[in-house]
């Protein structure tokens, strides 16, 4: 359920509490605390496990020195205080998905405190404030036959277990789900911009989400994997909270699941409370000390954020602030524009990266991640040039750019295959012909004055000739023709 305007009041608001625990994927090669391969996707359940990550006894753990460094980037990017002592601890809650029965995580000294996280919403620039940026483990997989609420058994996968997380906590800042999916989407910009994160990988972000009416009992919301999922499960649980206060019912401090196939939240459990965590520290790893030069050599490495594109490109390329906005919220789609833009007009660029690309990948459910392995940078250059020359119509461009992103191939194998290049003046002619023999009602319409019987007239000119057409040059043909 995501609000439409009718009832958007309904789950906005200033008595609206909304924080957010973000658990985000980290793109190292091996796990946390042992050598075992991260890339457990699409493997046999239960082979990408150790001695270390199955906590058997006497194995120890090690920390992965890139995860570290990968989690003081992502503080650093959110504007954090990075803390000169860090130190891992022991979460002694039972978690069936972790073989340990606990999970090594941070909880006194975590890597960094005191951030903050910038959002543009309805035109209002907000800040977020970010708690705390830690390391943890993450937990393995249980896989229900079913659904959770009916399944007789569970299975446990452990490849996913022990897989490094940084875990990004809020305040309560945020104040409606449409604010929870444009701040967790600009994380995801900002942890894709610094190379440390992969979101087109399932379950690469997961997302607890606390909430609370008025001042009233939190209720935790977890394990959310979509950032549409969390806007609709944030929507139905302010809708059901609401309901209740109307009632004259109490909020209950509890912790949901999103059910994703029905679109509600179910109770799981009655919250935890802090001290039900046990916290203490984790005796077989050190302190670890962070110095100034490690901050100020990570700080080095740090590269043009978002935000900072964004002004960049206002400026280079003399573009609107929603072209600008649209290109540098995903670094592939920057990237990709940059090396479109260093060939052809960059307005020109803009419109057809921005606008059309996007709107063809969004349509597909596609990223531009994925789309580079059918559509490269110069292959995009040579469609663009090819219709700035007059040698395809409009049309003909999207349909040969539809066909590269389905199918992957060059523009020309494409134009060639497809016959879409543009018609001569007495090919169109022709097609025209056609038409106003073909359609004489809307012939009729127009000499009766209805003039958008002309656009129609000329659709159709389009759809004869595949978008082979030039549509102003079939209106004028038509418009003479017609007199």
């Amino acid at each position: 359920m995501v609000a439409g305007k009718e009832n958007r009041e309904e789950i906005e608001g200033e008595d609206v509490r909304i924080g957010l625990e973000c658990h985000a994927q980290l793109l190292t090669k091996s796990k946390l605390f042992c050598g075992c391969s991260t890339d457990y996707r699409g493997a046999e359940p239960n082979t990408h496990c150790c001695e270390v990550c199955l906590g058997l006894p006497g194995a120890l753990p090690v920390v992965n020195e890139q995860a570290l460094k990968f989690a003081l980037k992502v503080a650093l990017a959110l504007n954090c205080d990075i803390q000169p002592k860090t130190l891992f601890y022991r979460k002694n809650y039972f978690y069936p998905d972790l073989p340990r029965g606990f999970q090594i995580s941070q909880y006194d000294f975590p890597i960094a405190l005191n951030g903050y996280l910038s959002i543009e919403s309805d035109g209002v620039e907000r800040k977020i404030r970010i708690r705390r940026v830690h390391l943890e483990e993450d937990p393995g997989k249980l896989v229900y036959p079913g659904s959770i609420t009916t399944a007789k058994y569970v299975l446990v996968d452990y490849n996913r277990s022990g897989v490094p997380l940084v875990e990004i906590v809020t305040e309560p800042d945020l104040r409606s789900p449409r604010e929870a999916r444009i701040f967790l989407a600009k994380l995801r910009s900002i942890l894709e911009y610094l190379g440390v994160f992969n979101g087109d990988l399932e379950g690469a972000m997961r997302v607890d989400a606390n909430i609370s009416l008025g001042g009233g009992e939190r209720v935790e919301v977890k394990n959310i994997s979509s950032l549409k999922g969390v806007e609709r499960a944030l929507a139905f649980e302010i809708t059901r909270q609401r309901n209740f206060l109307r009632r004259g019912q109490s909020i209950q401090q509890e912790t949901r699941f999103y059910d994703e196939e029905r679109g509600i939240t179910v109770a799981m459990r009655t919250k935890e409370f802090e001290q039900d965590y046990r916290y203490f520290p984790e005796p077989d790893l050190v302190p670890i000390q962070i110095s100034a030069e490690l901050v100020d050599a990570l700080k080095a490495e740090i590269p043009e954020m978002p935000d900072e594109k964004m002004r960049r490109f206002l400026r280079q390329y003399a573009l609107t602030r929603e072209q600008a906005k649209a290109l540098t919220e995903d670094i592939f789609v920057a990237d990709f524009y940059e090396a479109v833009a260093s060939e052809i007009d960059a307005r020109f660029a803009a419109t057809w990266v921005a606008d059309v690309l996007k709107g063809e990948l969004n349509y597909r459910g596609m990223s531009m991640r994925e789309a580079l392995k059918r559509v490269s940078p110069e292959n995009f250059v040579r469609l663009l040039k090819m219709l700035r020359s007059g040698e395809i119509a409009e049309r003909a461009a999207v349909e040969i750019l539809r066909e590269m992103l389905d199918r992957g191939g060059s523009p020309e194998e494409i134009l060639r295959r497809k016959h879409l290049k543009r018609l001569s003046s007495a090919e169109i002619e022709h097609a025209v012909d056609e038409v106003i023999s073909e359609h004489a009602k809307a012939v009729s319409d127009f000499k009766a004055g209805k003039k958008e019987a002309l656009n129609f007239l000329v659709g159709q000119v389009l759809k004869k000739t595949r978008g082979r057409a030039d549509p102003k040059e079939a209106r004028n043909i038509l418009a003479q023709k017609l007199q």
